[in-house]
């Protein structure tokens, strides 16, 4: 992974290049309508309350959880006990990432959403309550973390959420086998290349043409860099935006020619 040092190069670099955010100059409507009525909705929605009183309780959580990590490992944690209090500190989505996530759900209404990557939920409920009749998989490695996410999800009411234990190079595999399409998901573990690039792949037949890939931490090390290089080429996806720390793909037809953005966000 990347240091932090390196990491606010990367971003400098990023901003001085990346287009404004406001959609100016935007040929495609599809974009243009994402930038300007998703990406830059300022609007507050009563459900942001609901998620971001949960974060604040889970901050004051001293309970000792066990995690077990599957992926590449913490950045500021690399101990197997770790304080909930402190797994929402770092480790849970930002509320900008997660509230830009309800907008998308919210925007585009998909059916089935899945999630690699619970936590303590979240980003799950950002997605859940952007559209509560939705079918929301999400996948969480370990298990003291999954029950508290359960426990979470239980306590504010949220229902349409099935959250799935185990390893996600174990779990994917089956639940798409039992699945006719995806419409949106949220690819936010395991953060090496190979692991990544094989989600990719295995979501790919069940992508449509309205379906929307979410990729967390894109600039997070080379290895990350490299397999949204590998993402963005491959000839089903129309369109991509990198917000730097996370990616989205589009396999939309309307993009008869392979387009990608950077967006300040």
């Amino acid at each position: 992974m990347y240091s932090p040092w390196q990491i606010t190069a990367k971003y400098l670099r990023y901003f001085l290049s990346s287009s404004n955010g406001k959609g100016h100059g935007t040929h495609s409507p599809f974009i243009f309508h994402f930038i300007s009525k998703v990406l830059n909705d300022s609007r507050h929605y009563p459900e942001y309350d609901t998620v971001e009183n949960l974060r604040s309780r889970l901050l004051n959580d001293k309970t000792m959880l066990a995690i077990d990590d599957l992926g590449a490992g913490s950045v500021l944690s690399k101990t197997n006990q770790r304080m909930t209090g402190d797994i929402a500190r770092t480790s849970a989505k930002s509320r900008k990432l997660g509230q830009l996530l309800f907008r998308i759900v919210k925007e585009y209404q998909p059916q089935t959403i899945i999630e690699l990557g619970t936590s303590l939920g979240i980003t799950t409920s950002y997605l859940s309550l952007a559209k509560q009749d939705a079918q929301v998989i999400t996948m969480e490695g370990a298990p003291d973390v999954a029950a508290v996410a359960v426990k979470n999800f239980r306590e504010t009411g949220i229902k349409n959420i099935d959250v799935r234990e185990g390893n996600f190079d174990t779990l994917l595999k089956g639940i798409l086998d039992q699945l006719s399409s995806v419409g949106f998901a949220f690819i936010d573990g395991n953060h090496r290349q190979e692991p990544t690039e094989r989600y990719f792949r295995e979501l790919l037949p069940k992508m449509n043409n309205d379906s929307i890939l979410v990729f967390d931490d894109i600039h997070w090390s080379r290895e990350m860099e490299a397999a949204w290089e590998t993402i963005k080429a491959h000839p089903q996806v129309r369109c991509s935006i990198d917000l730097f720390f996370t990616g989205l793909v589009f396999f939309r037809e309307e993009f008869r020619e392979k387009q990608h953005f950077s967006i300040r966000f």
